[in-house]
């Protein structure tokens, strides 16, 4: 089934998506260094039963590239705003890493509004932070190095590809999953504006994002839970049922052996099969 690219004007910035499937809205969410690239596997796959939305999220891929608002509410009000502005009603919203979190905040600040939510391989980040040991700073060094002022966006430019190959290689279970979306990566990281725009992420990680948090910290999210990690990318030193239980208490969900972070490029078909049987409770 043919994936089609396309561009809507939502919450001020223009954001591109790919589409392809018809039924019920299907809204799918990429991370960071990733664009919306990362759902080829999966697209296909969902498109006989759903109508699957998936967008670059601000700053990243082909959508624009704005100076601010990353911080986690704005990510999630641009996908609120653009599902409005196509129309779409009782969405299910599949979101990985950041877009999992993106994911969490919309079901927080719009409860009741989306069909069931999908997460994969992520924990809430004040969570994270709160149980961080020596062993999780390890696999987490990139959230203090992107964090810091103007340094990682000058730096990396002499070589996004050493740079995304480092980071990306330990998060795979089989590195050779990483090689044939590379190229794609460091071309949409190389772009002017990128680098900053995916740092700014980070850089909203130690404030804003938790000055959002703390002004209502007992939110419940309302809709169904499911939650998929890979038990070799990271996530496998976490109890991350346990860690999500303080926004959604009747979470359920399971780890992924052989599998690394980049679950939809990884095990394709079997987070397929998940997001559908998950569609059909």
């Amino acid at each position: 089934m043919e994936i089609q690219r396309k561009i809507v004007k939502a919450n001020g910035i223009n954001i591109h998506y790919r589409e392809c499937g018809n039924g019920p809205a299907m809204v799918l969410l990429h991370g960071w260094p990733q664009t919306s690239y990362a759902w080829r596997k999966v697209l296909p796959k969902l498109a006989p039963h759903y109508r699957c939305i998936a967008p670059d999220l601000r700053g990243l891929g082909a959508t624009d590239k704005p100076v601010s608002g990353y911080d986690i509410r704005t990510i999630a009000t641009d996908i609120h705003e653009m599902v409005k502005e196509l129309g779409l009603e009782n969405v299910y919203l599949v979101g990985t890493d950041w877009g999992g979190l993106a994911t969490r905040r919309y079901a927080l600040d719009w409860p009741g509004e989306l069909d069931r939510v999908f997460i994969i391989d992520i924990v809430p980040h004040d969570q994270m932070l709160a149980n961080l040991n020596p062993t999780m700073a390890r696999g987490a060094w990139h959230f203090f190095w992107n964090a810091v002022p103007d340094l990682p966006e000058q730096l990396v430019a002499y070589d996004v590809r050493l740079f995304l190959q480092a980071f990306f290689r330990p998060k795979y279970h089989n590195p050779a999953d990483m090689e044939e979306s590379l190229d794609e990566y460091v071309r949409a990281y190389s772009k002017p504006g990128a680098l900053r725009a995916g740092f700014a992420y980070y850089k909203a990680l130690f404030e804003e994002n938790p000055a959002i948090d703390a002004e209502n910290p007992k939110e419940k999210i309302r809709e169904k839970v499911r939650l998929i990690w890979g038990n070799s990318g990271g996530m496998g030193v976490f109890d991350v049922l346990d860690m999500w239980k303080a926004c959604a208490p009747q979470a359920t969900g399971r780890g992924l052996d052989e599998c690394g972070h980049y679950v939809h490029e990884e095990q394709p078909d079997i987070l397929a099969e998940e997001i559908l049987a998950f569609g059909r409770e």
